[in-house]
Formats: structure tokens, C-alpha cells, sequence
């Protein structure tokens, strides 16, 4: 402002009322602004220590000694961890998980995500693949274990996989069905069977067998009949079940309550070659053209092989990868979600510039989005390793008795050692102090990515 005299002074800025710290006094105003921002997070700090850091230096304390916890045990119990056998398979199977199981969700968190975005009804998809995430790991765990069921009857998986194999394999007609010592058939090797003479021009062949429930005869099957004798240069023939429902029937003869063996697959054999095959009718009968005369009757082994049941998806070499299955299914809704929010802040331009300039799909795929859908898939995947490092409740549920030691993993260990028959609290503490290790860089890692892009 100009003064009388014509010279100009300078007025200092204004200062908000209240906020001006006394001149003297501006380390005593800090201290104060401390000790108040201290109470604000002190409930906060008491429930992080009695919840957090309590308990993890108590077990790092309780791990340095013996099961009773009075004696000083060292480091023996982290020893036992790549001593004892069922340890060593439950590192094994947690480097499995953390290796497949985040890699197999985030890959098709991606597809998915990728995909929706192009079709109409990408929105209920996204629905339906999200939806497992709202069922617990104990409704998951259950759900699995009845699709894993080994019994077709029951287990879808099995349903689905006995269902393709026998579309590619022709089924068995009679498993376990056997000729008695009494018949006119003899074991040929393999599990075929064979006439003990040849069979001639003029002869009913006769094929009767055992062991045949009559509930699990074929649909359709009807009375055995003997075939009359009077086409000359055929070979006519019966195969039937030589049992009678309440007894009375009589061995090699065929009684009238007794049902044909429908589908029965014969072939006659001459000189080590078939000359003739033949499928037996509803009625058991069958016909075989001259070239089998003087032919052995042979019963090939695939008319009484076992009907394949499927796969032991719950066995000790599967139980794993099928465990990771049903968590893959949990979490690829998580990954997708996720990933189908990062697509959505891509930039289109980009995009659109990549295929005016001639790339394909594929291209604009794999050299585009995905680079610049590294921090989300980033995020996706540093979620689930430290999710599938405490994997517990799928694998104690899913796996049956005889199978979890071969799906031990740590977190189950941990509860086995500390809860179980033989407990021990010391080498339970050892493996919950690896699994805070094993964790930490990970959440490292995670710590660093966040920061650096908040400095973006």
C-alpha cells in the first residue's frame, strides 16, 4: 500500500484464524498434534498387537520347544518339517497349489473376461461364473465330493467320463459270466472262452454260460430257443443263460424259463484266424455262414470284461489336481471380476489403432491388452498365492481318510499336528511360523507394486 509520503510498504498475507502456531512454541504444537493423532489409532494398535503380533510371537516362541513346551527344543521342529514324511508331502502339494492353482484361475479370469465383453448375454455369464464365490469353502467342499464320487451312478464327473469312454469303447455285454465245467466251453486265455470240439454242418452249437444275474440280463432279452436245423450250408447255433429262477432247470439244455444271452459277440476261429463272427439275438439264436465249419466257437473277452467305472478322482495320484479343480472353480468369478474391471479402463483407441494397423485378435491379445492388463493380472495373482498358501477347509473336507495323507498341505498339517490324537504344539507352531515366511514376500512383493503405483 502507498504511504503519505509516496513510499509503498508491504502488508503480510493474512493467516487463517486458529491455524497460526505460536512463534515460540512450534515443537510443543507437533508433540500435541502426536499424542492426539496416538489416541485416535490407539484402539487400533491395542487389537493389532493382542490379535496380531501376540500371536505371532508367541508361537515363534512356543516352535523353540518340545511338545510339552518345557524343555528348550532349538530349531528341532522346523528339522521335523523336512524330516518327517507327511511334512515333506504337505510342502510338496502347497508348491503345487501356489504354482497351478493361481495360474489356472487368473488364466481363465482372463478368457472369460475377454469373451463376455463380446457377446450379449455376457452379463448373466458373468453371473453364473461369479456365483460360486457367494457358496463357503464347507458348501464348496461337499459339493465336490459328491461329483468326485468313484460310483457313475452318483458322481458326475465319473457319469461324464464313463459316459465319453464308452461312447469311443464298446461296453462289456456280461461281465463276469463264466461256463461251468459241465458245458461245452473251456477257457481260451485272456478272458475269452472256447468250444471244447469243432462245431459241424447239422449240429446246434450250444453256448450256455453263468453268472448272469437275471436283473442284469439286457433289455429286450427273451426265452431261449434252439434254433432248427435245416439251412445247409449254415451253422446254426444259442447262447443262453443256463439258470432257472427257483431251480429245476437241467445243465447244457435250454429250459424254458431260461432268457437268451442278447449281444453275445461269437466268432469262429479256424487255423488261429476268425472265418466267421456273429451276434447272438434277443432270443440267444445265431447263424454262422459255412466258412465255419470245423471251427472252434470262441467267446472273445470283451463280452465279459468289467464295466469301466471311471477314474478315482479321489485317489492318491488325482486328489490334488482334483482339490485345485474345485478351487479353481470358486475362484476363477474372483479373477474374472477383477480382470473384466481392468478391460474397462483399456484405452479403446489403442486398441482400435492395433487392428486399423492389420493386427488380428489374437495379436491385439497377446501384444495389447495383456501388457497393459499387467497390474490387474498382477493383483489377481499375488491374491490368490497367499490365498492357496492357507488352503485348509477343501482339502479336509474333499479328500476321504485313506487319501489326505497324499493331500496334506501345510495349513491342514498345522491343524493336525496342533488339534489332533498326538498333538504337538511345538512342531504345529514351526509350521505356522513357515507359513508367515512363506507369505511374507509375497505380501512384499504386493506392498512394492501398491506403492509404485501410487507414485504414478
Amino acid at each position: 500500500m502507498e504511504t503519505p509520503t509516496g513510499s509503498t510498504t508491504s502488508t503480510p498475507p493474512a493467516e487463517p484464524l486458529g491455524l497460526v502456531e505460536p512463534v515460540g512454541a512450534p515443537r510443543s504444537a507437533r508433540s500435541r498434534h502426536t499424542v492426539v493423532a496416538a489416541l485416535f489409532l490407539l484402539p487400533a494398535l491395542v487389537l493389532l498387537g493382542a490379535l496380531v503380533v501376540y500371536p505371532i510371537g508367541y508361537s515363534v516362541q512356543r516352535s523353540l520347544f518340545d511338545k510339552s513346551g518345557d524343555s528348550f527344543a532349538g530349531l528341532d521342529n522346523y528339522v521335523a518339517l523336512f524330516t518327517d514324511e507327511s511334512l515333506r508331502t504337505a510342502l510338496r502339494n502347497n508348491l503345487i497349489w501356489v504354482v497351478l492353482a493361481p495360474t489356472v484361475a487368473t488364466a481363465l479370469g482372463l478368457v472369460f473376461a475377454v469373451l463376455t465383453e463380446r457377446v450379449r448375454w455376457g452379463t448373466a455369464f458373468k453371473l453364473v461364473v461369479f456365483m460360486p464365490m457367494a457358496i463357503s469353502m464347507l458348501a464348496a467342499g461337499i459339493i465336490f465330493r459328491l461329483v468326485y464320487e468313484q460310483d457313475p451312478d452318483r458322481g458326475i464327473a465319473n457319469a461324464v467320463w464313463v459316459g465319453v469312454h464308452d461312447t469311443f469303447a464298446e461296453a462289456s455285454v456280461f461281465p463276469r459270466a463264466r461256463p461251468l465245467p459241465v458245458h461245452p466251453l473251456k477257457a481260451a486265455g485272456g478272458g475269452a472262452y472256447e468250444t471244447k470240439s469243432p462245431v459241424r454242418m447239422g449240429e446246434v452249437a450250444r453256448l450256455p454260460l453263468v453268472g448272469v444275474a437275471p436283473a442284469q440280463m439286457p433289455e429286450g432279452a427273451r426265452p431261449a430257443r434252439t434254433p432248427e436245423v435245416g439251412v445247409k450250408d449254415t451253422i446254426e447255433g444259442v447262447a443262453w443263460l443256463d439258470f432257472t429262477r427257483g431251480g429245476g432247470g437241467r445243465p447244457n439244455t435250454v429250459d424254458p424259463k431260461e432268457l437268451g444271452l442278447a449281444g453275445l459277440r461269437i466268432e469262429a476261429v479256424k487255423d488261429g484266424r476268425v472265418v466267421a463272427r456273429a451276434t447272438a439275438a434277443a432270443d440267444g439264436s445265431f447263424s454262422l455262414d459255412g466258412a465255419a465249419e470245423g471251427a472252434v466257437l470262441r467267446l472273445p473277452a470283451s463280452n465279459f470284461r468289467e464295466q469301466y467305472n471311471g477314474v478315482s478322482w479321489l485317489g492318491p495320484r488325482l486328489v490334488t489336481p482334483a482339490i485345485i479343480g474345485s478351487y479353481v472353480w470358486m475362484w476363477a468369478g474372483f479373477a474374472m471380476v477383477l480382470i473384466a474391471a481392468g478391460l474397462a479402463g483399456l484405452p479403446r483407441d489403442v486398441l482400435e489403432a492395433a487392428r486399423v494397423d492389420g493386427a488380428n485378435e489374437w495379436q491385439v491379445f497377446r501384444r495389447i491388452t495383456v501388457p497393459l492388463l499387467a497390474p490387474v493380472l498382477g493383483v489377481v495373482l499375488v491374491t490368490l498365492m497367499i490365498n492357496v498358501l492357507k488352503v485348509f477347509d477343501l482339502v479336509f473336507i474333499i479328500a476321504p481318510g485313506s487319501a489326505q495323507d497324499d493331500a496334506n498341505v501345510l495349513a491342514l498339517q498345522l491343524y493336525r499336528s496342533s488339534f489332533g490324537t498326538d498333538a504337538d504344539l511345538g512342531v504345529g507352531s514351526a509350521i505356522a511360523v513357515v507359513l508367515l515366511l512363506l507369505v511374507l514376500p509375497v505380501m512384499a512383493v504386493n506392498i512394492r507394486r501398491m506403492r509404485r503405483e501410487n507414485r504414478r
